[in-house]
């Protein structure tokens, strides 16, 4: 049996894979099942922790708390989520990805109930920056961690596909978000977007397995030099080989080089609807550029996931990483809508580019020994940039009076960032 409970079938017929089983969805490759929960997982993970400020102001009215304070719960959920990722990953590795995946349902739904019900600012901060994240961070890891051990050939196109999930998730929970907000409150609202989320990670957790020799799959022609081994494992070696990785200067480059790449991201979505008030262009050309860039990010995730696969992954996204920086660098000379929404259509592509190659990186750099550990790991750099780059861009604003100096040092950490991950891959 595989570490999920699933027994292993071995196909005695090698002309026929052993997870055809009949017509339809059975006859696809296993490895597509798992994309569609990947998929669903990235629109399930930041569909809603990016509609949080859909809630901002209903709860800090009816609270009674500051709009720092509130604000200061998006930037807790952020950390944990990729702390959580990080522990929660060597348990994926360990007990099996589906366990772990039922275990983020779990934590989310409770995490959803209490905060329906929190009232205090510290439940509030337990509940949902704490509880739900720790759900949403077992979530995450999983969906975008497990893809690439089922795929080589297509590992592009494939995360490509699943972290797709995130580009929907943006443009679909937050208008919903706020058509519940405005029927049944914020405490309704979040419980069932909170609620129906678990039920739907739930459902598709039967889409996953570890990877094809741990659900008995023959993988065809996806692995030219033929699939990775399996063997049972020996926890001493892959802690002692997790360390190796943690401390060595590939590693500390690439999250150095993720954490200035994604300094652009955070400092646009949270800046870039202010900006566009402050620049007089209206905050709803703010909202419609926040929304372009998850309809881009989608469709790019697909379309240069799949590209990348020819052109070379790790060249792609350091191409990626490069325009993300450059156009936040170019932001502050935009003086019109059509020049806003220009600048979204562009970081968005780039930023699709960018997302979907990110745990194919790793296992094309670290291998697919223990992938959950290693991106869990790296993914803490977003905790670091989640944390630190909006603040710091509002301190700028706040110093300035203008967000430009804010725009060109994310834009240039940006372009560092691509450029220390370009010396990464070139020393590895």
């Amino acid at each position: 049996m595989d570490p999920d409970g699933e027994t292993v079938r071995r196909s005695s017929d090698s002309s026929r894979p052993s997870d055809v089983i009949g017509g339809g969805w059975r006859d696809v490759y296993r490895g597509w099942h798992v994309v569609a929960g990947g998929f669903v997982g990235a629109f399930v993970v930041f569909g809603l922790s990016y509609a949080f400020g859909v809630f901002l102001e209903p709860i800090q009215r009816d609270l009674a708390l500051s709009r720092s304070g509130v604000s200061f719960v998006f930037s807790l959920q952020t950390v944990v989520i990729y702390l959580a990722a990080a522990a929660l990953g060597v348990l994926a590795d360990r007990f099996g990805v589906r366990r772990l995946l039922l275990f983020g349902a779990v934590a989310l739904a409770l995490g959803g109930v209490w905060t329906s019900r929190a009232e205090t600012y510290a439940e509030l901060l337990a509940a949902y920056g704490v509880v739900t994240a720790i759900g949403l961070g077992a979530i995450y890891v999983v969906s975008y961690a497990t893809v690439p051990r089922w795929f080589e050939r297509r590992r592009g196109l494939a995360t490509g596909i699943a972290t797709a999930g995130l580009g929907i998730g943006m443009v679909a929970t937050a208008p919903a978000a706020s058509a519940l907000v405005g029927t049944a409150g914020w405490r309704d609202a979040i419980l069932v977007l909170v609620v129906g989320a678990a039920i739907a990670i739930v459902l598709v957790a039967p889409l996953f397995a570890d990877d094809p020799a741990a659900a008995g799959v023959d993988p065809g022609n996806e692995f030219p030099a033929g699939p990775p081994d399996r063997d049972p494992p020996d926890w001493a070696a892959y802690r002692r080989e997790l360390t190796a990785v943690a401390t060595s200067r590939l590693f500390l480059l690439v999250f150095a080089g993720w954490v200035t790449v994604y300094a652009t991201l955070y400092v646009v979505l949270v800046h870039v609807v202010p900006y566009a008030g402050e620049a007089g262009l209206g905050e709803g050309a703010g909202a419609v550029a926040i929304a372009l860039i998850g309809i881009t990010t989608a469709a790019a995730r697909i379309g240069v996931g799949g590209l990348a696969d020819r052109l070379g992954r790790i060249e792609t996204f350091v191409a990626c990483s490069a325009v993300m920086g450059a156009t936040t660098l170019a932001l502050p000379i935009v003086d019109s809508a059509i020049g806003l929404y220009a600048f979204a259509v562009a970081f968005g592509i780039a930023y699709g580019g960018n997302g979907a190659l990110l745990s194919p990186l790793t296992v094309d750099l670290f291998g697919a020994g223990n992938p959950n550990a290693v991106f869990g790991l790296v993914s803490l750099s977003f905790a670091v940039s989640g944390l630190t780059a909006p603040w710091l861009a509002g301190l700028t604003f706040d110093l300035a009076g203008t967000y430009a100096p804010a725009f060109v040092g994310a834009g240039i950490a940006g372009l560092c960032g691509a450029g220390l991950i370009a010396i990464a891959v070139r020393d590895a």
